[in-house]
């Protein structure tokens, strides 16, 4: 309609010119539907009237022009309705998987049937993963990652204090710094004094859209976090008898004074920091699934593991 409206500005007559003593004819005006007209603007050049019999406008009503067909509208609201029930059957299955976490300690005490159902959930996420290719989003990489899961048995060892009687892993994560390619694996110990942390400094490389190779340069012990103050109680019980501790109080103070110097003093100390041999310190690691709360993981042998985001809701039973 409106290319008519433009041709409309520019008064196009149907003549039909004879000799100067001719009379001139002006032919009936012929009214057509508008769904079927074709316009065939005549242009008078000196007298002649020539017909451009090839230029033709075709009139479409407004629904036609700047609409889309009924059935592409319905196509496309089928697209995104199917869009939005992915993402809402997504969400689902990470906080199914979120929940079916709690209480196993990362995996270490997850029953066979238990482990059955996070690797069906597993499997599950990974079919949907809405980032095929993490190593060209690495902003979604950046950051601190809690491990929340994994297969890797040689963990095991570690989770259950047969390293370190009296001692439980407090946290396992992993930082990346996609800016400076290098990443940070730290395991943090909580004890009775305080806590202390031991981690990894490695650098890696982009080797596929899933896969990364990582190179361990460094290792640090931490500096112990001792606690400073130690809470008296008035008394003990031993074998059913209460012993009251209010005449000792004293002394016991004292002892606490000296431990609150010593924390004070081994907590200042700067980390421990130590090489970490070349051959031997490297690994890769497959992204098989990745987005803001959860990140899953395969390395060699087949091990998997889940790390959910610093900050996500998921971290939340």
């Amino acid at each position: 309609m409106a290319a008519i409206q433009l041709f409309n500005q520019f008064p196009c007559k149907t003549r039909v010119s004879t000799s100067s003593k001719s009379k001139s004819i002006s032919k009936p005006l012929i009214t057509v539907p508008m769904s079927s007209i074709i316009h065939r603007p005549v242009f008078s050049t000196g007298g002649i009237a020539v017909s451009r019999s090839d230029f033709r406008v075709r009139a479409t009503d407004a629904d036609d022009e700047w609409g889309t067909e009924p059935e592409a509208r319905g196509s496309a609201l089928s697209v995104a309705d199917e869009a939005i029930e992915s993402v809402e059957e997504t969400e689902r299955l990470k906080r199914s998987l979120a929940d079916s976490l709690y209480g196993i300690d990362r995996g270490l005490n997850a029953s066979s049937e238990t482990r059955a159902e996070i690797g069906d959930l597993i499997t599950q996420l990974e079919s949907k993963n809405p980032t095929p290719a993490p190593t060209d989003a690495l902003f979604l990489l950046n950051g601190k990652w809690i491990l929340a899961y994994t297969s890797f048995v040689n963990l095991f060892p570690l989770l259950s204090r047969g390293i370190l009687p009296l001692v439980k892993v407090d946290e396992i994560s992993q930082t990346i710094d996609s800016d400076n390619f290098t990443v940070q694996n730290s395991v943090r110990f909580a004890g009775p004094l305080g806590t202390n942390s031991i981690s990894t400094n490695a650098k890696f490389e982009i080797r596929s859209p899933k896969r990364v190779q990582i190179k361990f340069e460094q290792g640090v012990i931490g500096t112990p976090q001792l606690t400073d103050s130690i809470e008296i109680p008035e008394y003990v019980e031993v074998l059913g008898q209460k012993i009251d501790l209010n005449p000792i109080r004293g002394l016991l103070t004292s002892v606490q004074d000296t431990a609150s110097s010593v924390a004070r003093t081994i907590s200042s100390q700067p980390p421990l920091k130590f090489s970490l041999p070349g051959d031997n310190a490297q690994s890769w690691l497959l992204t098989t699934y990745l987005d803001k709360d959860i990140r899953i993981s395969r390395g060699d042998g087949g091990s998997v593991f889940v790390l959910i985001k610093e900050g996500s809701p998921l971290l939340n039973p």
